[in-house]
């Protein structure tokens, strides 16, 4: 009987910003300990628990190979001490709880920081493939190129004068249909439109030549709710941290881990300048431009030296219309997954697996939209609106 192949098979299938947050937490928080939960956003998943728990514990298995590590150190933010490090990097499953209750599926990951932070999307993408699995077929597949076809159509016809200025990048490992299913949209993206500039994806750049893309997540913000002294100081020390790990490297910050307007309070003169962009992921894009261009003016900074980055539920309607209205003002790129990665014609699952606790106190990610609140205790919810205002 044929064996078959897990679902993750390499451990740079996941995302740029996990490796960048990684080196991160290794050389500067090699200590610290954390929590993450998972949530379902949307309905209900067609998920077997032993089916998860067999891909979980696949995991283990992976190790970096000597041509990943050489293509990671040839990329000119990450180090040779991280690289010494990844050499013995192994995920271990007993780190994973999973448990059902009800219709409610609930997974909890807990450990050091740094050994932990790869299970995201690793979990995220074995869910999503899980659920997929009982929808597809090959009618399913057929649809889904048809809708490719359709949406390259769309923006080739909507950009056909104007191609200047806009940028699409592959978002989609975390809710992808499968592996091979995103393997075909971003080989299919990069022969037919001139505007696809790469993936987050680090197994797809390695494999297909493409840029990786991607700088830091929620999670690193939420981290320093902990890890600083001072509540209030901590998304401002977050930054700062960053800046001085990259330099004038990676510098597109992520603004919605508080709140735009607690982002914007803490992104003085010299943290704006210091970041070539902001990142979008709540609330609505165009309000949140607006305010983002009215502070860089209020600083003195011209917004056309700067970059926005949408990543919010996006489809090429929604991003042809953001970019519409800020052309000429801002330069933008817009970060697409679920609607290119997993639209096949059945129900793609919302999923989330987000820092709760970090050296055992709780961290919160408050967002713009209020479905994406995300922290286990409601005390501290109410504690952080509060220094926050």
């Amino acid at each position: 009987m044929e064996v078959q192949q897990p679902i993750i098979t390499s451990l740079l299938d996941t995302d740029l910003y996990k490796y960048t947050m990684q080196q991160a937490m290794v050389l500067r928080y090699p200590e610290a300990e954390a929590k993450m939960a998972f949530r379902c956003r949307s309905g209900q998943l067609n998920v077997s628990l032993a089916d998860l728990r067999r891909e979980v514990d696949a995991l283990q298995h992976l190790r970096l190979k000597d041509d990943e590590l050489n293509w990671l150190a040839s990329l000119p933010f990450i180090k040779s001490e991280f690289i010494a490090w990844l050499k013995d990097f192994s995920l271990d499953p007993s780190q994973v709880v999973i448990a059902q209750s009800g219709e409610e599926l609930s997974i909890e990951v807990t450990g050091n920081w740094a050994e932990i932070t790869h299970f995201e999307i690793f979990i995220l993408a074995i869910v999503s493939e899980l659920h997929s699995q009982s929808y597809l077929s090959r009618s399913s597949e057929h649809e889904g190129k048809e809708r490719l076809e359709a949406k390259i159509h769309f923006l080739k016809r909507e950009l056909f004068n104007s191609k200047k200025g806009f940028g699409l990048v592959d978002f989609g490992t975390r809710r992808r249909c499968s592996r091979s299913w995103q393997t075909y949209v971003v080989q299919k993206l990069m022969t037919e439109l001139d505007c696809f500039d790469g993936t987050s994806n680090l197994h797809l750049a390695r494999t297909l030549g493409l840029k990786p893309v991607g700088t830091m997540a929620h999670e690193w913000l939420q981290a320093h709710q902990s890890l600083s002294s001072i509540l209030l100081n901590s998304q401002k020390e977050a930054l700062q941290v960053w800046l001085d790990e990259y330099g004038n490297q990676l510098g597109v910050a992520l603004t919605d881990t508080i709140s735009m307007n607690a982002f914007l309070a803490d992104l003085d003169e010299t943290l704006a300048k210091a970041y070539s962009g902001l990142r979008h992921d709540s609330g609505d894009p165009i309000e949140w431009g607006e305010l983002a261009l009215a502070h860089y003016e209020k600083l003195g900074i011209d917004p056309r030296s700067k970059k926005f980055v949408f990543s919010d539920k996006l489809d090429f309607q929604t991003a042809i219309d953001i970019y519409q209205h800020f052309k000429g003002r801002v330069n933008v790129s817009f970060g697409i997954g679920t609607y290119l990665t997993n639209d096949l014609g059945f129900p793609a699952p919302n999923i989330v697996l987000k820092l709760v606790e970090v050296n055992g106190q709780p961290v919160a990610k408050l967002s713009d939209n209020p479905e994406k609140i995300m922290c286990q205790d409601p005390d501290y919810v109410r504690q952080l609106k509060a220094v926050f205002s």
